[in-house]
């Protein structure tokens, strides 16, 4: 029994050294590693390599943004009555004023279907903590089986019932709408799969009516149909993934038909969303996609950006390096 405890007793004391070897070698960075040496010439070809790939990316990108034909209309402004130019919050709020409105668009460019319609918000903080928070996911997805809604303040019940959807973000929902014509033939709008699958699938459930909603003295936005589950009402389901910026845009749908160069669409919509409480503007957007999706410059200027860095930075340290090659004490390399 004594050989056998002075054996593990040793093993212990081998197991500590070598762990404290280790730890001694970590902190004093001593283990094993590569320490590869960054010679000048290799960080010069370095920056070259970076510049050589980045700048063609950039042009690349920038052709594929500018391959996008884009319409943007505002009409947040445009659609008010001149009598009420100077109280637009009255017009918006009186129920009796008609909101209809015609903007005329003219295509100046060949747009090949799938015409993606989009409506821009301005101004709109929809990443405010308390907006953000006025939400129950559970609800969405299991409905009135969900009895906790204190998430959903101050939108969580009415008359004593809860509120399906609950929350100011559903109550807030976008209710403008739009019909285009182009010259006697209305241009069908498709409404479906416009939101993502997966929010589609997996977060409004698919036996989750909507219950109590926009049934207030203050009414918010759009309402809802309260025969069809919140799974397939995708405006909703778009308006609910929220945007991090107070500018964003969102889809509105889809035209399945090509517009040619020059054609006329008339847009017939109803200006109902108050944006003008808070200064803000609302935009109608028709564009195209290409394999980069919407038009964005800003990715392909930023590629050009850090290739055009790169190379400056090579040429700069080109002459640094021969500069010194020239000079008697030149650089110096420790190992």
């Amino acid at each position: 029994m004594d050989v056998d405890g002075g054996s593990l007793a040793s093993d212990a004391v081998v197991v500590r050294s070598r762990r404290n070897k280790a730890f001694y070698q970590f902190t004093q960075q001593k283990l094993p590693a590569c320490k590869p040496v960054l010679t000048p010439p290799c960080v010069i070809t370095a920056f070259l390599l970076i510049g050589a790939i980045f700048i063609p990316a950039g042009l690349v990108t920038l052709r594929a943004s500018h391959l996008v034909v884009e319409i943007v209309d505002r009409y947040d402004t445009e659609c008010v009555p001149d009598a009420f130019k100077s109280n637009k919050v009255l017009y918006v709020k009186d129920v009796s004023i008609p909101k209809n409105c015609s903007r005329i668009l003219k295509v100046h460019k060949y747009m090949k279907a799938p015409i993606y319609i989009y409506y821009q918000l301005d101004n709109y903080y929809q990443n405010h903590r308390r907006y953000v928070k006025s939400r129950s996911d559970q609800q969405l997805l299991h409905g009135l089986e969900q009895n906790d809604l204190s998430s959903c303040k101050p939108e969580e019940y009415d008359n004593g019932l809860p509120i399906v959807p609950c929350g100011l973000i559903a109550w807030s929902l976008f209710n403008d709408t739009f019909t285009f014509i182009r010259g006697r033939e209305e241009l069908k709008v498709s409404r479906k799969n416009i939101a993502w699958k997966s929010d589609r699938d997996h977060k409004f459930g698919k036996h989750v009516y909507p219950f109590n909603f926009q049934n207030g003295t203050l009414v918010g936005g759009r309402k809802l149909d309260s025969n069809i589950p919140l799974s397939d009402q995708e405006d909703l389901i778009v308006w609910m993934r929220i945007a991090a910026l107070p500018s964003f845009r969102k889809m509105y749908g889809r035209i399945e038909e090509d517009l040619d160069a020059d054609d006329v669409v008339v847009v017939n919509l109803m200006n109902n969303y108050n944006t003008y409480s808070f200064d803000g503007k609302k935009k109608l957007i028709l564009s195209t996609s290409s394999w980069l999706g919407g038009k964005n410059d800003f990715l392909g200027f930023a590629y050009i950006f850090v290739g055009c860095s790169s190379i400056i930075m090579s040429a700069i340290f080109m002459l640094l390096h021969v500069k010194k090659s020239k000079e008697p004490n030149g650089w110096h390399i420790y190992r």
